[in-house]
């Protein structure tokens, strides 16, 4: 079993399309990588901790190889456009591929070198060490499986692909 902490905009969706792939264990969503200890949801939002909206995404790599599962996460994003994903605007919406084993990196850097040669541009998608992880409110986990009508930035054509 893997993990890999994904940002791809607002966790709602995000959480939802991951949760389609066969191999994707569990997910989660929380906040990652920023300057402040257990921020609030209003804190991220409205306070400038720094954080981003993250899924922290358990799989099993045999079924769902980490190259294969990248180049799912870059369908659901724009991965040009800088702390924007959809209409959610902020540095709480940006892109990032967060990880705490080393050892998936070559495949990270392999996906993201595939996704930089069909884009024709360097993307806007941080690669980093994960510097910590905080799950969101209850409220936030499955959000969109709670609330099926609720606002998602991912089309919802994307979130049947394990069904085809």
């Amino acid at each position: 079993m893997k993990t890999i902490y994904l940002a791809g905009g607002c966790f709602w969706g995000t959480q939802r399309f991951l949760d389609q792939f066969p191999g994707v264990k569990r997910t989660e969503v929380g906040y990652a990588n920023g300057h402040t200890a257990a921020p609030s949801y209003e804190d991220v939002r409205y306070r400038g901790t720094g954080h981003a909206e993250t899924v922290l995404v358990e799989y099993e790599e045999t079924q769902l190889p980490t190259e294969r599962l990248l180049a799912c996460y870059f369908l659901s994003i724009d991965p040009l456009s800088l702390n924007r994903q959809g209409e959610d605007v902020g540095t709480q919406y940006r892109t990032g591929i967060y990880y705490t084993d080393e050892t998936l990196l070559p495949a990270i850097r392999a996906a993201v070198a595939a996704e930089e040669a069909v884009m024709g541009a360097p993307l806007a998608v941080e690669v980093l060490p994960l510097e910590n992880f905080y799950r969101a409110e209850e409220y936030h986990q499955d959000y969109l499986v709670k609330n099926p009508t609720g606002y998602c930035h991912i089309p919802e054509k994307l979130m049947h692909l394990a069904d085809r």
